[in-house]
């Protein structure tokens, strides 16, 4: 298949497989506005494009990483499309210089708060890892001692 060649539609179940989900979640966050609703011709099943197959393999993995909510995950995603449209303006050629600033100070104020997410989650994941190492402790103890 050459570059300039559009993959094929493909349908909820091959999706679902491709990303290690199920099509009931990827009905859900279609519901829920994570995930457009694919394409649909009249008559047929839905189908999707490689771009919606690349979101939903996003919005899982930032959920699975960061553990985040569907809230935060909606809220995440809603960044990310905004990240989208803005580097899109900024690669026009007509798009001014002063806007240009403008575009990368909002990109940078997004990628900002991703990290406050982010190092937030991190320094939850180190507070739990030493709970849990304390407790490995607590137990080695014990089991030396009978």
């Amino acid at each position: 298949m050459s570059a300039t060649t559009e993959a094929a539609p493909l349908r909820i179940g091959e999706v679902a497989r491709r990303v290690g989900t199920t099509p009931r979640t990827i009905r859900y966050y279609e519901e829920i506005g994570l995930l457009g609703e694919g394409d649909r011709e009249a008559g047929s099943h839905r189908t999707y494009a490689e771009r919606d197959v690349e979101r939903l393999r996003d919005a899982l993995r930032l959920k699975g990483l960061l553990g985040l909510t569907l809230d935060e995950l909606k809220a995440v995603m809603e960044r990310e499309e905004s990240r989208d449209a803005l580097r899109a303006e900024l690669q026009a050629d007509a798009t001014p210089v002063a806007r240009r600033r403008e575009i990368l100070e909002q990109g940078l104020e997004l990628v900002e708060r991703q990290l406050e997410l982010a190092r937030a989650r991190r320094d939850e994941l180190a507070a739990l890892e030493t709970e849990l190492a304390a407790r490995r402790r607590r137990i080695r103890t014990r089991l030396k001692e009978l």
